[in-house]
C-alpha cells in the first residue's frame, strides 16, 4: 500500500483497509500523510504487517502511537521486519505508561529513528531487540552509544549522521563501535555546514583513529561514511583503503580527502566526494534525504556543468530528485535551479526525455512559487524556462507558469529579468485554452504592466526583443477576448498603439503585432466605435495601399479595416471614407502574393462569419476569403474540421453560388472548398485503406 506517493491517504481513505480479511496488507507507506492515531490503529494495526514507512506523517501520530498500535496485534509483534519513524515525535513517556516498547516488536530487523527526539533510554529499549540488523539514529539527541553493545552480535548497519549531542570520548566511542563484530556498514558523517571548525573535535579524532587503526577493528566493515568530517586527511584514507581490500563504499564528501590517488585504482569501490563527476553523482544518489550533502554536491555539479556540451539526463534526474526531496530548502533550490539551466541550455533540452523535462519544469514552477522574493532563484528559473523548445513542445501547466511570472512582474523591475519574464508570458499566453486566456484578460494589472513596457521602449525608440514580446503577449491576450480588449482600451492602449504605428513605420515586425491587436478589437461588437478615429484609420489605410510595405503588415491592416467596414451601423466617419476603404481593400488584396511561411494561426473562424455574408461589400468578403485560403493552404487538416463545425464551409458555398459574388471571391472560395474536399477524401482513404482509391482522382 503506497498511496502516500500520490498524496491521497488520510483518515477517510485509510478506512478502506479496516477489513483485513478482504485486504491483507504486508507493506504499507503513509510517508508524509495526514493520519491520526485512531485512524492508524483501526485501519493498519489489525494487519500482519512486515514493513511500515511512517516517516514525516502529520495529524498527531507519534512514534509511541505506532509502536503501541502495532504491539497490540500479536501477529505484528513477530511479523514486522522494517519500521521507519523518521521525523516523528517519539513520546516515550506514553510508551512507558502503556507498558510496551520497541522491544515488544521482537521480529524487527530494520529501524529508522532519524530526525526524532530519540533519547538514551529509548535507545536502550531498541537495542534489546533480538534480531536488530540495521539502525538509523541520525540527527537525534542520543548522547551515549553503549546501548549498541546489546545487539553487537546482530547489528550489521549503524547510521549515526549528525549526532551533535554525543558525549563520549573518542577512545570510548571507538571501543563501543569496535565491539560490533558483525557491522558491515558504519555511517558517522557530519553536517559540515552546521559544525564550526572548533566543534566536533571528538568525532573527528574517533574517525581518524578508526581510519589509521588496525583492520582487526570492525573486521567485517565494507562500507564507511565519514562525509562532512573536515579534518580527514588523505594519508588516513590511504591507510584505511590499503588495509581493507573488501571495501565497496567510502563516503568522503566535504572532507577534502576525496582526491586521494588510491581511490582511482579501486574498481569496485564507490566513493562520494567532489574530486570527479562520478563521486558527485554518487553523492546525489546516496544523500537524497540529507540537505547538507545534497547542497554540497549540487555546488560541485554546477561547476562541472558550466560548459557542458552533451545531454546528461542522468544528471538532470539527480538534480530533480534533490529538489523534490527538499521542497522548502532555499539553499538547495538556489543551486539546483542553476544546475537545471546548465543542463538544459542551448540544444541540450531537446535530447532529454520529455517526461523528465515535464517534471523538471514543474519543479521549477514550484520553486518560483516557494521563493517569490529571492531574485536569484527567480532568475535561474526564468533562464531555464526561456527555451523555445521547452515553452513550445514540453507539456506542463502553462497557466500556472504564466500566473507565477505575472506575479513576479508585480514587484520586480530588473531589465534582464523583465525581458525573460515578458518572453515567457508572450509564448505561453498563445498556448493557453480560451478559458485560461479569458481569466488572464480580466487581470488589469498585466495589461497595464505590458503597456507600460511598450511605452517605455517606444519612448526610447528601442526595437528589442522585450518590446516585441510585450506586443505579442498583448495581441494574444486580446484574441477573441472582449473583456481583455475592453481593458486594453480603458488602459489608454489605443493612443499608445497609434504612436507606435507612426514611430515604427519602417519596422514590419512591430507594425504587424500592433495591427494584429487592433484587428482583435475591431472584431468585438461594441468596441468598433473606439477605433473610429479618422487619423488612425487613414494611417492604417495608407499601410494597406503601400506596395512597399510587407504583405504581413498589409494583411492585418486590411483585417482591421474589413471588420470595421463590415458594420455600417458602427461606421461614423462618412460614406466617402467607407466606400474608399472597401474599394482599396479589394484592389490591394488582389496584388498580394500567397505566402509560403506561416504568418498567423486562428483558434476560431467565428470572427470571419459576419464578413462572409453575401450582402457584404466585395472588399470585406475578399479579405476574409483570402485569410481563410492562406491558413488552409498551409494546414488544411487542422482547419477543415473548424470550418465544418463553425459553418464556414456553408458560407463559402453560399458565396460561390450567389450570382452577385465577385469572380475574384468565387475563385478563392472554390479553391478553399476543393482543398477541404481533397483533404477529407485523403483522410477517408487513410482510415479505410482497403476501399477503392477513385475518390482521390477528383
Amino acid at each position: 500500500c503506497y498511496f502516500s506517493l500520490q498524496g491521497i491517504l488520510n483518515d477517510t481513505t485509510v478506512g478502506i483497509f479496516q477489513n483485513c480479511k478482504e485486504l491483507r496488507l504486508r507493506r504499507a507507506s503513509i510517508r508524509r500523510c495526514t493520519v491520526s492515531a485512531e485512524a492508524f490503529r483501526l485501519a493498519l494495526c489489525p494487519h500482519r504487517l512486515q514493513e511500515l514507512d511512517a516517516a514525516w506523517t502529520s495529524g498527531g501520530l507519534t512514534g509511541a502511537n505506532i509502536v503501541s498500535g502495532l504491539a497490540s496485534n500479536p501477529e505484528c509483534r513477530s511479523s514486522l521486519r522494517r519500521l521507519c519513524l523518521t521525523g516523528l515525535h517519539v513520546d516515550w513517556e506514553f510508551l512507558v505508561e502503556d507498558g510496551v516498547g520497541f522491544s515488544s516488536l521482537q521480529g524487527l530487523r530494520t529501524l529508522n529513528m532519524a530526525n526524532t527526539d530519540l533519547t538514551d533510554a529509548v535507545l536502550e529499549d531498541i537495542c534489546s531487540l533480538p534480531q536488530l540488523e540495521s539502525l538509523d539514529i541520525s540527527c537525534s539527541a542520543v548522547s551515549k552509544l553503549t546501548a549498541l553493545l546489546h545487539c553487537k552480535n546482530t547489528l550489521r548497519s549503524f547510521i549515526g549522521h549528525k549526532l551533535q549531542q554525543l558525549d563520549m570520548s573518542p577512545i570510548r566511542c571507538l571501543s563501543v563501535l569496535s565491539q560490533l563484530h558483525t557491522l558491515r556498514h558504519l555511517d558517522f558523517s557530519e553536517d559540515h555546514f552546521a559544525v564550526d571548525d572548533s566543534d566536533g573535535k571528538d568525532g573527528e579524532d574517533m574517525v581518524r583513529q578508526l581510519l589509521e587503526g588496525s583492520a582487526q577493528v570492525l573486521p567485517s566493515l565494507v562500507s564507511l561514511d565519514i562525509s562532512g568530517r573536515k579534518r580527514t586527511s588523505e594519508a588516513s584514507v590511504r591507510a584505511f583503503v590499503e588495509a581493507r581490500g573488501g571495501l565497496v563504499f567510502l563516503g568522503l564528501l566535504a572532507t577534502g580527502a576525496s582526491s586521494c590517488e588510491i581511490l582511482t585504482s579501486q574498481r569496485n569501490l564507490k566513493v562520494t566526494g567532489e574530486a570527479n563527476e562520478n563521486q558527485v553523482c554518487e553523492a546525489l544518489r546516496r544523500y537524497r534525504d540529507r540537505e547538507c550533502f545534497i547542497r554540497e554536491a549540487l555546488l560541485h555539479l554546477y561547476n562541472l556543468t558550466t560548459d557542458i556540451d552533451k545531454p546528461r539526463p542522468d544528471m538532470l534526474k539527480l538534480v530533480l530528485e534533490g529538489m523534490q526531496s527538499h521542497p522548502t530548502s532555499l539553499h538547495i533550490h538556489l543551486v539546483a535551479t542553476a544546475c537545471v539551466f546548465n543542463l538544459t541550455a542551448q540544444d541540450l533540452a531537446e535530447a532529454m526525455p520529455v517526461c523528465l523535462l515535464t517534471s523538471t519544469v514543474t519543479q521549477l514552477l514550484i520553486a518560483m512559487e516557494s521563493f517569490p522574493s529571492h531574485q536569484q532563484v527567480q532568475k535561474n528559473c526564468l533562464l531555464a524556462l526561456c527555451s523555445d523548445y521547452i515553452l513550445q513542445d514540453i507539456p506542463f501547466d502553462k497557466y500556472f507558469a504564466v500566473t507565477l511570472v505575472i506575479n513576479w512582474l508585480r514587484s520586480h523591475e530588473d531589465p534582464t529579468l523583465q525581458r525573460m519574464a515578458v518572453a515567457v508570458i508572450s509564448i505561453l499566453v498563445a498556448k493557453l485554452s480560451t478559458e485560461e486566456t479569458a481569466k488572464l484578460g480580466k487581470d488589469v494589472f498585466i495589461m497595464k504592466q505590458l503597456l507600460a513596457i511598450v511605452q517605455q521602449k517606444a519612448m526610447a525608440g528601442a526595437m528589442d526583443s522585450t518590446l516585441k514580446f510585450a506586443l505579442s503577449a498583448l495581441w494574444n491576450l486580446t484574441d477573441e477576448m472582449p473583456t481583455a480588449a475592453r481593458n486594453f482600451i480603458e488602459c489608454q492602449g489605443l493612443g499608445l498603439y497609434e504612436e507606435v504605428l507612426e514611430t515604427y513605420y519602417t519596422e514590419p515586425s512591430i507594425q504587424q503585432k500592433v495591427l494584429g491587436l487592433l484587428n482583435n478589437i475591431a472584431e468585438v461588437e461594441g468596441l468598433q466605435g473606439d477605433l473610429m478615429e479618422e487619423g488612425m484609420l487613414e494611417h492604417i489605410l495608407s499601410l494597406l495601399q503601400d506596395s512597399e510595405v510587407e504583405v504581413g503588415v498589409r494583411y492585418f491592416a486590411g483585417g482591421t479595416l474589413a471588420q470595421l467596414a463590415s458594420r455600417p451601423e458602427a461606421w461614423t466617419l462618412g460614406d466617402e471614407l467607407h466606400s474608399n476603404t472597401v474599394k482599396q481593400l479589394h484592389e490591394s488584396i488582389m496584388t498580394w502574393n500567397q505566402l509560403e511561411r506561416e504568418m498567423v494561426s486562428y483558434r476560431s473562424f467565428r470572427p470571419f462569419c459576419p464578413l462572409l455574408q453575401t450582402w457584404q461589400p466585395s472588399g470585406v468578403q475578399l479579405w476574409a476569403v483570402w485569410a481563410i485560403h492562406l491558413v488552409c493552404g498551409q494546414n488544411t487538416s487542422h482547419y477543415r474540421s473548424m470550418m465544418e463545425k463553425e459553418g464556414v464551409t456553408e458560407l463559402l458555398r453560399a458565396l460561390a453560388e450567389h450570382p452577385d459574388t465577385h469572380s475574384d471571391i468565387k475563385e478563392l472560395s472554390d479553391s478553399i472548398l476543393l482543398m477541404v474536399d481533397q483533404q477529407q477524401n485523403s483522410s477517408a482513404s487513410t482510415k479505410n485503406p482497403m476501399k477503392p482509391q477513385n475518390s482521390r482522382q477528383k
